[in-house]
């Protein structure tokens, strides 16, 4: 829905910090091209797909689908520079969805921060409740928002995180022509969630490693509510 749009910003910084991690685990693990190209950057420039990190995902939040995708550019990344090239492809690889679960986490902190600040000061400053929700709904939305994106990026099919797990395990001709899929795995994906069990179990695993996060912030408004509440 076009209402969603407050999401976006939440979003685009998500997946910048998704592709900003795999390139600083490729650092730590001896490759430097992520660093060489200017990726290691929070300056969106560099990182955005007018596709992938605009278009798709706008379009996605004003479709009646629960179904969300977005992604920025790659991070590139020489596995040749790699000291063992199995693990630390796989390192390189959930570092990006890993990123995501912490970034859930900071989006709670904020949700309960801006909440603190929502009851304590809008009686005195009125004029801060608009940005204050604004902030909230955004934040909220977040926490969702980057779980998903952990479960969607670890879907073990090319191009995403997960297939590169996934292809890590396999014998090595094996391996290369799985990854040979590459982007025609999106449009994969995009049919397998239309099919209802796939699209279920998406959602039931959001829901899952969602549900803590929801109930940490939800014990903290408890209690800001009974502290602070009228």
């Amino acid at each position: 829905m076009i209402e969603q749009l407050y999401i976006l910003p939440i979003l685009l910084f998500s997946i910048i910090i998704h592709e900003i991690a795999h390139g600083w685990m490729a650092l730590r693990l001896g490759d430097t091209t992520a660093r060489d190209m200017g990726r290691l950057t929070l300056n969106p420039i560099p990182h955005i797909d007018p596709v992938g990190s605009i278009l798709v995902p706008a379009l996605a939040m004003m479709s009646p689908s629960h179904f969300f995708i977005a992604w920025a550019k790659p991070v590139p990344v020489n596995p040749m520079n790699f000291s063992d090239y199995r693990r630390d492809d796989i390192l390189v690889s959930v570092v990006g969805p890993l990123s995501n679960l912490i970034m859930s986490f900071v989006c709670c902190v904020a949700v309960i921060v801006l909440n603190f600040f929502l009851i304590v000061s809008v009686d005195r400053y009125p004029v801060l409740y608009d940005p204050l929700e604004f902030l909230i709904k955004m934040f909220a939305g977040g926490i969702t928002l980057n779980v998903m994106l952990a479960v969607f990026n670890m879907i073990p099919i090319p191009p995403l995180d997960g297939s590169h797990v996934l292809a890590s395990f396999l014998p090595p001709e094996l391996a290369e022509q799985y990854r040979r899929i590459g982007f025609f795995g999106i449009i994969l994906i995009i049919l397998l969630m239309s099919v209802g069990p796939f699209n279920a179990l998406f959602q039931d695993i959001i829901s899952f490693i969602g549900a803590p996060y929801m109930l940490f912030v939800n014990s903290f408004d408890r209690l800001l509510v009974h502290a602070f509440g009228s």
